[in-house]
């Protein structure tokens, strides 16, 4: 009786738990769990396109101040290349753009301890915060150029 009782207070509390966590998502991010793997494959079909491999991250910031995110990622071809580890490089470019909420290399400011000042990030203000869209594995022209198709294509849901 007592495993009986505690399943259903597990169940009860846990279904609390999820109904309150659902009901508290910040405004926009149900937009980009459900739209951001299609701006990442956009992102890599553009790649392809033009012939450079590296990797795409697409994320979601909340609000008017960077406290959180929720980001999705996508290789493309290589996470790695010679001796540059691509995802790394497009962290950097998006915590650049998590501080300033300019796009990635703006120069606005002195690079920061952790940053490179890489282009080839993209940053979007919209209604509910700011989205933002990171290539590293090409030029940084060419990072720009397959960023801002999926920015410009999760821009649309906002």
């Amino acid at each position: 009786m007592k495993n009986i009782l505690f399943v259903f207070t597990f169940l009860f509390v846990f279904g609390i738990h999820s109904s309150l966590e659902a009901k508290t998502k910040p405004a926009g991010e149900k937009t980009f769990i459900a739209k951001s793997d299609e701006a990442l494959v956009l992102i890599e079909q553009a790649a392809q396109k033009i012939a450079i491999k590296g990797v795409a991250v697409v994320a979601f910031i909340p609000g008017d101040t960077t406290l959180s995110w929720i980001s999705k990622m996508k290789v493309v071809g290589n996470l790695t290349s010679g001796k540059a580890n691509l995802l790394g490089i497009a962290n950097t470019k998006a915590s650049e753009m998590a501080d300033t909420h300019l796009d990635s290399g703006s120069k606005i400011r002195e690079v920061y301890n952790g940053e490179l000042g890489y282009k080839g990030g993209l940053i979007k203000k919209v209604k509910s915060g700011y989205i933002l869209a990171v290539f590293s594995g090409g030029s940084g022209e060419q990072d720009l150029e397959v960023a801002q198709i999926g920015l410009d294509w999760l821009a649309k849901f906002y």
